[in-house]
């Protein structure tokens, strides 16, 4: 099933969470199963909240609510980045829903390699050593659609943006998921894809902020209030001021690692 499909929000809030097996490279428990409901059906990964571990620099809320504020932020601004996502009851207790994204594996957006073997067009991010001692360098692709996910990663103040986190679907959209580790109050953008630093937004990103921005106004912060703190909802709106103020893609703040670990 598309993830973009209009019946896809229904179906995960209602439909039958049918749990087949585990991701085990996850730190927090995240399963993968089917949903199905009124003869729909689509592959989903299930968060419950009592799989998560706790963290001393994230102690207010939930993994799965700020997974669930995201994909809000997301739609209300029309960045269009995280799947599908809901805040439910399942098998093992409430925990995030989100619809699964086929991959396109022959579409890679952000490598490790040689530096003599940087595809053209791609950006460096981190020079580095591998195993043997040998040259390496963190690069990613130079795409719109990639700078608006990087300009999404500031808006959520993304602590976890890896290159396994960055999905070509099969559908020909990309997609970014884990987003657990967002919206602090602090800044901890963490992210591969610093490609951009001291660059103009995109227009298509300063709109999405403007849009947001209205929403926010309008009264998303209501409803963001049910998964997120209201010191972190005004830290958002904050966030966004500067954003649109600025109207460029921002250093790394010093405030601790800029790029996470492992990278993917």
């Amino acid at each position: 099933m598309d993830p973009r499909d209009p019946a896809v929000p229904g179906l995960l809030r209602r439909g039958r969470i049918d749990v087949t097996g585990r991701l085990v490279d996850a730190s927090n428990a995240t399963l993968f199963g089917t949903i199905s409901a009124d003869g729909l059906e689509a592959q989903c990964v299930y968060k419950p909240i009592r799989g998560e571990r706790p963290l001393w620099d994230f102690p207010d809320g939930t993994l799965a609510g700020r997974e669930v504020a995201t994909f809000l932020i997301s739609e209300a601004a029309g960045f269009d980045v995280v799947p599908p996502t809901v805040l439910r009851d399942g098998p093992f207790g409430p925990g995030m829903v989100q619809v699964w994204v086929d991959t396109d594996d022959e579409r890679e957006l952000v490598d490790v390699c040689s530096p003599r073997k940087v595809p053209p067009g791609w950006i460096g991010v981190l020079r580095a050593r591998g195993d043997r001692g040998e040259p390496a360098v963190l690069v990613h692709a130079d795409t719109p659609e990639l700078r608006r996910m990087a300009a999404f990663d500031i808006v959520v103040n993304n602590a976890d943006r890896k290159g396994g986190h960055v999905l070509a679907g099969t559908d020909g959209h990309l997609y970014g998921v884990d987003h657990g580790l967002t919206l602090h109050v602090e800044d901890k953008l963490r992210t591969v894809l610093w490609g951009w630093i001291g660059q103009p937004l995109p227009d298509d990103a300063v709109e999405a902020l403007e849009k947001l921005r209205a929403g926010l106004d309008g009264g998303l912060i209501d409803t963001l209030g049910e998964h997120i703190t209201r010191r972190e909802t005004r830290t958002l709106v904050a966030r966004v001021d500067a954003l649109l103020a600025e109207g460029k893609f921002p250093e790394p703040s010093g405030y601790g690692p800029a790029i996470p670990w492992p990278a993917f």
